[in-house]
């Protein structure tokens, strides 16, 4: 369940720092392999808040090894665009960050300012040696792409790799990979990188990862190396495997500025227990959605896209984790505002909807929303807005009253279901009362 948002953008996957991915396959990749296949874990982090005396006496490989220094900032093809220090001792990696930190730079047409970096051994190692790896989520189960050069210069992988697909319920360690990935690899390496392949196959699977590439990987004494990798995270799968994540980040794509809506409910959400989030995609949209839940609110989005509407859709994000009635309000508050600043002669419709709640308390959270709505409801009505509401969970029926009651009075159209109609179903309904040309 992986929304397209204007044909690219993939809600539900969220990109992660290499430094984060790399730590992960260190410290787990061992686990895969029966001890197999190792990783060391010898990767720091400089920002503007790190100590750099104090980071090296934590790490004492920084003074002992030549190093590679690059920024960690979700961007692309960094080494082509001078981004890239190598074989560097630690007084020269310092040097060079610093002339860096902070600094604002252009990449392609995206300007940033440079504020992460990424520390890790140089290993030296011989082009040929060099090799393409990539699994990806696809509709049949996971994606393996295997080339036998890798590097900057790699072109087109999609077009030259060997690939091999490992079905939902397949083992890997009964596949082929020797045969269908390996077939261009020197025949005394095949051991040790079909290892590496099954490990690191299994280790996506059980983490809940969408995307992982690493290009190059080196083939060194030591066996295979990840140089640069690139991750990608199924953020529904936070409940499930945050603890094996171990804290990590999701930061924003290089260059990204987030709006003052979703700086404050970013802030909101830094201090509360419970999961706020808000992405606007589209300030024009006609189509707004107040979803309780990760998982919800993929499907949701899918859901809208998938019938043809994904120009339409206003905003990404989700309300979890039993937030308070003043958290609801604020959250409800913020996005009403946004979604009533402009007017459409075709009208508006505002989804608030949502799974079966295991926790989150239904009425609880409806009262904050219900107030957001009083408070807006000119607006709602000068803006034409249809509201559909579908939910369930604890005090849902209390919940759903209420905002029966309230679209008696308010003077805007709600429709109210429980969790006996499907959640798409309500969607398609939604929809159907946004009509894409005005009548």
């Amino acid at each position: 369940m992986i929304a397209k948002i204007g044909g690219e953008i993939k809600v539900a996957q969220k990109a992660i720092r290499e430094y984060d991915g790399k730590r992960m396959l260190a410290r787990l990749i061992p686990d895969y392999s029966e001890g197999k296949v190792t990783i060391a874990d010898r990767y720091v982090q400089v920002t503007p808040k790190t100590d750099a005396e104090a980071l090296a006496g934590e790490n004492p490989w920084l003074a002992k090894t030549k190093l590679v220094v690059k920024p960690d900032q979700l961007m692309k093809r960094r080494g082509k665009g001078g981004l890239v220090l190598l074989n560097a001792d630690w007084s020269e990696a310092k040097k060079w960050i610093a002339e860096r930190l902070n600094k604002e730079i252009t990449v392609g047409t995206v300007n940033g300012v440079l504020d992460t970096f990424i520390v890790e051994p140089f290993v030296p190692h011989d082009q040929k040696d060099e090799y393409y790896f990539a699994i990806r989520s696809i509709r049949e189960g996971d994606e393996i792409l295997f080339y036998h050069e890798g590097g900057i210069n790699v072109g087109d992988v999609d077009a030259k790799a060997a690939k091999m697909t490992v079905g939902i319920l397949d083992d890997v360690d009964k596949a082929d990979v020797e045969g269908n990935l390996l077939g261009n690899v020197p025949s005394e390496r095949k051991t040790a990188l079909a290892q590496f392949v099954r490990a690191m196959f299994k280790l996506y699977a059980d983490n809940g990862f969408a995307y992982l590439e690493i290009n190059p990987i080196a083939f060194t004494s030591e066996g295979p190396i990840p140089l640069d990798l690139a991750a990608k995270l199924d953020d529904t799968a936070v409940f499930e495997c945050s603890a094996r994540w171990g804290g990590i980040e999701f930061p924003d794509s290089f260059g990204k500025m987030r709006a003052p809506e979703e700086e404050y409910i970013k802030s909101l959400d830094e201090k509360s227990g419970a999961s706020l989030k808000l992405t606007i995609i589209n300030p024009r949209g006609r189509v707004w959605t107040m979803v309780a839940g990760g998982g919800a609110s993929v499907i949701y989005a899918d859901t809208v896209v998938d019938l043809g509407y994904a120009g339409e859709l206003a905003n990404y994000g989700e309300y979890s984790g039993d937030p308070t009635t003043d958290e609801t309000y604020e959250y409800a508050k913020t996005l009403l505002d946004l979604m009533t600043r402009e007017k459409d002669p075709r009208g508006k419709v505002l989804i608030i909807g949502g799974g079966i709640a295991n926790f989150t308390d239904v009425a609880k959270t409806f009262t904050g929303i219900i107030k957001a709505l009083k408070e807006f409801r000119q607006k709602l009505i000068d803006n034409r807005v249809k509201i559909y509401v579908r939910r369930g969970g604890p005090n849902y029926v209390q919940g759903l009253k209420q905002m029966r009651e309230l679209g008696s009075t308010l003077g805007v159209p709600i429709e109210v279901y429980g969790p006996e109609t499907h959640m798409t179903r309500v969607v398609r309904m939604a929809l159907e009362a946004a009509p894409k040309e005005v009548a």
